[in-house]
């Protein structure tokens, strides 16, 4: 079993989906101890936002210059790595209501015509579907329990969408929220956490098992 754990955060040892992801990772070797892991950190190696140069997978168009032949070659990278992989873990830290701009440029590159998803006569049709993700979601306040701030959530919606958009249909996540309202607030987040990943490792450690003996 491969597992892409992916970290978005530029905030080092101060991040909290860092702390998350970390924790998730290791949760899943240790009930999976021949699982092998490869890391990706998209503030280290963050892909540059799309352009003339790297826009080539989707215009269909050949790289003709050195430049779009590295960034071409940078895009089937990723998304080879990713549909590699049976398990992938993202950190996922809420900025201005979405996500870091280093997770929507992996995102770019990762969602190709005709290697993630296609288009059908009965419309688009995901093509990365048969494995878990699990999403380290880490939030300033509270947004899934507050009725006020739940229309301002273009974080989680946002990669369910686009994850279910390339066939992934076992996505988990992984909540911490509420740690910018104070320590005490942000103890309880991340016991809640704590709690939580032991149960969705658990059980999507067993959807990823079925799914590779299918």
């Amino acid at each position: 079993m491969k597992l892409l754990h992916i970290d978005s955060s530029p905030l080092a040892a101060n991040s909290v989906s860092r702390q998350l992801t970390q924790r998730i990772a290791a949760q899943w070797r240790a009930t999976h101890p021949g699982t092998t892991v490869e890391y990706l950190d998209l503030v280290k190696d963050a892909p540059s936002h799309l352009n003339m140069d790297s826009l080539g997978f989707k215009l269909g168009t050949s790289a003709d210059t050195d430049i779009a032949r590295r960034e071409n070659a940078i895009s089937e990278q990723l998304v080879t790595q990713f549909l590699a992989a049976d398990v992938v873990v993202i950190g996922a830290p809420m900025y201005n209501f979405s996500v870091p701009t280093q997770l929507k440029a992996w995102i770019d590159r990762i969602a190709q015509a005709g290697r993630t998803f296609t288009y059908t006569d009965k419309g688009p049709k995901g093509l990365a579907g048969g494995k878990t993700v699990i999403v380290a979601s880490s939030r300033g306040g509270v947004y899934s329990t507050n009725p006020a701030l739940t229309g301002l959530d273009h974080q989680e919606s946002y990669l369910r969408t686009v994850l279910g958009f390339m066939g992934v249909t076992d996505i988990r996540f992984v909540r911490a929220e509420g740690i910018a309202m104070g320590e005490a607030a942000k103890t309880q987040a991340l016991a809640a956490a704590d709690l939580e990943i032991k149960a969705i490792t658990a059980v999507a450690a067993n959807s990823a098992e079925e799914a590779l003996a299918a």
